[in-house]
């Protein structure tokens, strides 16, 4: 399947997480499972942080959250317990590919100083990234035991040159985070699920703005972390982190904070 040329998240940018505005009328039947927005918490590469920082905070707080494991991370095979407990209690396991492969240089994009040369996805042929991420999901459900989860489309690469990979793994999954999607609900394609990344560069202000812009608007809001007080180069401190969370739980009558899976269900059955 051709597909034009891929495009890198757009960490950073606010107005790109917006991405389920619905028509007025909607507003008051709560379009998001009876509530005004959505909320995915979701946490990229499988990190010692997310199980030793996020999971408690979560779990005091009622939520679950999505954690998307790079199946090559010390932080996952070296605590395979810690991630079945996690799964066992809610939390979302997704797939982030065994080796997570990027395209190490891309219009607007130079990564060339961290992608290793043999997971270059420049270098990638569609068989090999499928085979990969197909791999991912046997290894993860060798975790949890689980059928349905989403993938993490490493950088948000989600092709291979022109060619995109994403139908040969649809039938692997309920959805998948990254590339661009509609601002209708009803039209939201669920394997092009867009995130907005977060790291140290924001606020607790603003990321709590994003969520109240979220419920004016009736969007789908979904937070992509990587580092939690530590533990990747992308990190965001712990309060940060933290005061959005509890500005959730607050708010919880109005925002449905949910795993990924679950709303990539939600947005399939409608």
């Amino acid at each position: 399947m051709q597909a034009g040329k891929n495009k890198p998240m757009a960490w950073g940018v606010f107005s790109l997480i917006l991405i389920a505005s619905v028509p007025a009328r909607h507003t008051r039947a709560g379009v998001w499972n009876h509530k005004k927005c959505a909320v995915a918490l979701t946490y990229d590469d499988g990190l010692n942080v997310h199980l030793d920082n996020v999971i408690p905070v979560l779990d005091s707080a009622g939520f679950k959250g999505t954690f998307y494991l790079t199946g090559y991370r010390e932080g996952v095979g070296q605590r395979i317990n810690d991630w079945r407990a996690a799964a066992d209690n809610g939390h979302e396991l997704g797939n982030h590919t065994l080796f997570h492969p990027c395209a190490a240089v891309t219009e607007g994009r130079d990564y060339s100083d961290w992608v290793i040369p043999e997971y270059d996805m420049n270098h990638y042929t569609i068989r090999r990234m499928v085979d990969e991420i197909k791999m991912a999901n046997v290894f993860l459900k060798a975790i949890d035991g689980k059928e349905k989860r989403t993938i993490a489309y490493p950088c948000g690469d989600w092709s291979i040159h022109d060619s995109s990979y994403v139908p040969f793994i649809k039938s692997e999954f309920a959805g998948g985070r990254g590339g661009a999607a509609s601002t209708d609900i009803h039209r939201m394609d669920p394997y092009q699920i867009a995130a907005v990344g977060v790291d140290d560069g924001y606020t607790s202000g603003q990321l709590i703005d994003m969520v109240i812009k979220a419920k004016e608007t009736d969007a789908l809001l979904v937070f992509c972390f990587h580092g939690v007080g530590g533990g990747h180069r992308t990190n965001i401190a712990l309060r940060k982190h933290n005061d959005l969370v509890r500005f959730l739980k607050q708010n919880k009558s109005d925002v449905w904070v949910a795993p990924l899976v679950d709303i990539a269900e939600y947005l399939k059955n409608r």
